[in-house]
Protein backbone atom coordinates (compact mmCIF):
# COMPACT_ATOMS: atom_id res chain seq x y z
CA UNK A 1 0.00 0.00 0.00
CA UNK A 2 2.90 2.35 0.74
CA UNK A 3 4.27 1.87 -2.78
CA UNK A 4 0.91 2.89 -4.27
CA UNK A 5 0.88 6.06 -2.13
CA UNK A 6 4.41 6.81 -3.30
CA UNK A 7 3.35 6.32 -6.91
CA UNK A 8 0.25 8.51 -6.45
CA UNK A 9 2.54 11.29 -5.25
CA UNK A 10 4.36 11.05 -8.58
CA UNK A 11 1.24 11.48 -10.72
CA UNK A 12 0.86 15.04 -11.97
CA UNK A 13 -1.72 16.86 -14.00
CA UNK A 14 -0.19 18.47 -17.07
CA UNK A 15 -2.17 19.69 -20.08
CA UNK A 16 -5.31 18.30 -18.51
CA UNK A 17 -3.86 14.77 -18.38
CA UNK A 18 -2.73 12.72 -15.39
CA UNK A 19 0.85 11.78 -16.20
CA UNK A 20 4.08 10.44 -14.75
CA UNK A 21 7.44 11.93 -15.71
CA UNK A 22 10.28 9.91 -17.19
CA UNK A 23 12.68 10.41 -14.28
CA UNK A 24 10.06 9.27 -11.74
CA UNK A 25 9.34 6.18 -13.82
CA UNK A 26 13.07 5.48 -14.13
CA UNK A 27 13.41 5.54 -10.34
CA UNK A 28 10.44 3.20 -9.92
CA UNK A 29 11.74 0.80 -12.59
CA UNK A 30 15.26 1.10 -11.14
CA UNK A 31 16.84 2.13 -14.44
CA UNK A 32 18.52 5.33 -15.56
CA UNK A 33 16.29 7.94 -17.16
CA UNK A 34 18.50 7.81 -20.24
CA UNK A 35 17.97 4.05 -20.55
CA UNK A 36 14.19 4.42 -20.20
CA UNK A 37 14.06 7.14 -22.86
CA UNK A 38 16.27 5.10 -25.22
CA UNK A 39 13.93 2.11 -24.90
CA UNK A 40 10.98 4.37 -25.68
CA UNK A 41 12.72 5.91 -28.71
CA UNK A 42 13.56 2.45 -30.07
CA UNK A 43 9.81 1.68 -29.89
CA UNK A 44 8.45 5.15 -30.70
CA UNK A 45 5.55 3.74 -32.76
CA UNK A 46 4.07 2.43 -29.52
CA UNK A 47 3.91 5.93 -28.04
CA UNK A 48 1.59 8.28 -29.94
CA UNK A 49 1.00 11.82 -28.67
CA UNK A 50 -1.86 10.78 -26.40
CA UNK A 51 0.42 8.21 -24.68
CA UNK A 52 3.54 10.35 -24.26
CA UNK A 53 4.60 13.96 -24.84
CA UNK A 54 7.63 16.07 -24.03
CA UNK A 55 7.22 19.01 -21.67
CA UNK A 56 7.89 22.47 -23.02
CA UNK A 57 10.62 24.51 -21.38
CA UNK A 58 7.94 26.75 -19.83
CA UNK A 59 6.10 23.75 -18.35
CA UNK A 60 9.37 22.35 -17.00
CA UNK A 61 10.39 25.68 -15.44
CA UNK A 62 6.94 26.01 -13.90
CA UNK A 63 7.19 22.52 -12.41
CA UNK A 64 10.68 23.22 -11.07
CA UNK A 65 9.49 26.41 -9.37
CA UNK A 66 6.62 24.50 -7.78
CA UNK A 67 9.03 21.80 -6.65
CA UNK A 68 11.35 24.36 -5.04
CA UNK A 69 8.43 26.13 -3.36
CA UNK A 70 7.06 22.86 -2.02
CA UNK A 71 10.39 21.73 -0.67
CA UNK A 72 10.86 25.08 1.10
CA UNK A 73 7.42 24.79 2.69
CA UNK A 74 8.09 21.18 3.75
CA UNK A 75 4.48 20.20 3.18
CA UNK A 76 4.45 16.39 3.38
CA UNK A 77 1.16 16.13 1.49
CA UNK A 78 2.57 17.91 -1.53
CA UNK A 79 3.20 15.72 -4.54
CA UNK A 80 6.43 17.56 -5.27
CA UNK A 81 8.16 16.91 -1.97
CA UNK A 82 8.31 13.20 -2.79
CA UNK A 83 10.61 13.82 -5.73
CA UNK A 84 14.06 13.17 -4.36
CA UNK A 85 15.83 12.76 -7.67
CA UNK A 86 14.75 15.92 -9.47
CA UNK A 87 17.02 16.48 -12.46
CA UNK A 88 17.46 20.22 -12.00
CA UNK A 89 20.18 20.45 -14.64
CA UNK A 90 18.00 19.41 -17.58
CA UNK A 91 18.32 21.80 -20.47
CA UNK A 92 15.71 22.56 -23.11
CA UNK A 93 17.40 19.88 -25.22
CA UNK A 94 16.63 17.22 -22.59
CA UNK A 95 13.18 18.14 -21.34
CA UNK A 96 11.29 15.42 -19.45
CA UNK A 97 8.78 13.19 -21.15
CA UNK A 98 5.33 12.79 -19.62
CA UNK A 99 3.58 9.43 -19.92
CA UNK A 100 -0.20 9.13 -19.65
CA UNK A 101 -1.78 6.06 -18.08
CA UNK A 102 -1.84 4.39 -21.51
CA UNK A 103 1.81 5.31 -22.06
CA UNK A 104 2.81 3.76 -18.76
CA UNK A 105 0.89 0.62 -19.71
CA UNK A 106 2.76 0.56 -23.03
CA UNK A 107 6.07 0.73 -21.14
CA UNK A 108 5.38 -2.77 -19.88
CA UNK A 109 5.91 -4.02 -23.43
CA UNK A 110 9.17 -2.10 -23.76
CA UNK A 111 10.75 -2.80 -20.37
CA UNK A 112 10.56 -6.53 -19.76
CA UNK A 113 12.33 -7.08 -16.45
CA UNK A 114 10.43 -8.60 -13.53
CA UNK A 115 10.87 -5.34 -11.61
CA UNK A 116 9.32 -3.38 -14.50
CA UNK A 117 6.36 -5.76 -14.74
CA UNK A 118 5.66 -5.64 -10.99
CA UNK A 119 6.06 -1.87 -10.91
CA UNK A 120 3.72 -1.49 -13.89
CA UNK A 121 1.04 -3.41 -12.02
CA UNK A 122 1.49 -1.13 -9.00
CA UNK A 123 1.39 1.99 -11.20
CA UNK A 124 -1.84 0.86 -12.90
CA UNK A 125 -3.37 0.32 -9.46
CA UNK A 126 -2.29 3.80 -8.41
CA UNK A 127 -3.90 5.33 -11.51
CA UNK A 128 -7.12 3.43 -10.74
CA UNK A 129 -7.07 4.68 -7.13
CA UNK A 130 -6.56 8.28 -8.30
CA UNK A 131 -9.49 7.89 -10.70
CA UNK A 132 -11.71 6.57 -7.86
CA UNK A 133 -10.77 9.54 -5.67
CA UNK A 134 -11.58 11.97 -8.46
CA UNK A 135 -14.95 10.29 -9.08
CA UNK A 136 -15.82 10.60 -5.39
CA UNK A 137 -14.86 14.29 -5.46
CA UNK A 138 -16.98 14.97 -8.54
CA UNK A 139 -19.92 13.19 -6.88
CA UNK A 140 -19.51 15.39 -3.80
CA UNK A 141 -19.34 18.48 -6.02
CA UNK A 142 -22.61 17.47 -7.70
CA UNK A 143 -24.27 17.01 -4.31
CA UNK A 144 -23.03 20.40 -3.11
CA UNK A 145 -24.33 22.05 -6.27
CA UNK A 146 -27.74 20.44 -5.76
CA UNK A 147 -27.83 21.62 -2.13
CA UNK A 148 -26.92 25.16 -3.18
CA UNK A 149 -29.70 25.15 -5.77
CA UNK A 150 -32.22 23.95 -3.18
CA UNK A 151 -31.09 26.57 -0.71
CA UNK A 152 -31.38 29.18 -3.44
CA UNK A 153 -34.94 28.04 -4.17
CA UNK A 154 -35.75 28.17 -0.46
CA UNK A 155 -34.33 31.69 -0.24
CA UNK A 156 -36.63 32.81 -3.05
CA UNK A 157 -39.63 31.17 -1.39
CA UNK A 158 -38.75 32.71 2.00
CA UNK A 159 -38.38 36.14 0.42
CA UNK A 160 -41.83 35.76 -1.16
CA UNK A 161 -43.25 34.80 2.26
CA UNK A 162 -41.59 37.80 3.91
CA UNK A 163 -42.96 40.12 1.22
CA UNK A 164 -46.47 38.67 1.63
CA UNK A 165 -46.27 39.06 5.43
CA UNK A 166 -45.09 42.67 5.08
CA UNK A 167 -47.99 43.38 2.71
CA UNK A 168 -50.47 41.87 5.20
CA UNK A 169 -48.95 43.89 8.05
CA UNK A 170 -49.06 47.06 5.93
CA UNK A 171 -52.73 46.39 5.06
CA UNK A 172 -53.59 45.76 8.74
CA UNK A 173 -51.82 48.97 9.80
CA UNK A 174 -53.64 50.88 7.07
CA UNK A 175 -56.98 49.39 8.23
CA UNK A 176 -56.26 50.36 11.84
CA UNK A 177 -55.32 53.85 10.79
CA UNK A 178 -58.55 54.12 8.78
CA UNK A 179 -60.66 52.97 11.73
CA UNK A 180 -58.85 55.29 14.18
CA UNK A 181 -58.99 58.37 11.94
CA UNK A 182 -60.57 61.52 13.14
CA UNK A 183 -63.97 61.76 11.61
CA UNK A 184 -65.13 64.90 10.00
CA UNK A 185 -68.64 66.15 9.63
CA UNK A 186 -71.57 66.24 12.02
CA UNK A 187 -71.51 64.20 15.14
CA UNK A 188 -74.76 62.97 16.48
CA UNK A 189 -75.14 62.44 20.17
CA UNK A 190 -77.16 59.51 21.17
Amino acid sequence: MQIIKSIQNRIYEIRGERVMLDFDLAVLYEVETRVLNQAVKRNIKRFPDDFMFQLTSIEWKDMQSQIVTASQVKNPSSQFVMMDNIPQNRTSKYLPYAFTEQGVAMLSGVLKSDKAINMNIAIMRAFVDVRKILLKQSNLNEQLTEIKERIGEHDVQLNELYDAMENLIDEKIAQLKWNDRQRIGFKIKE
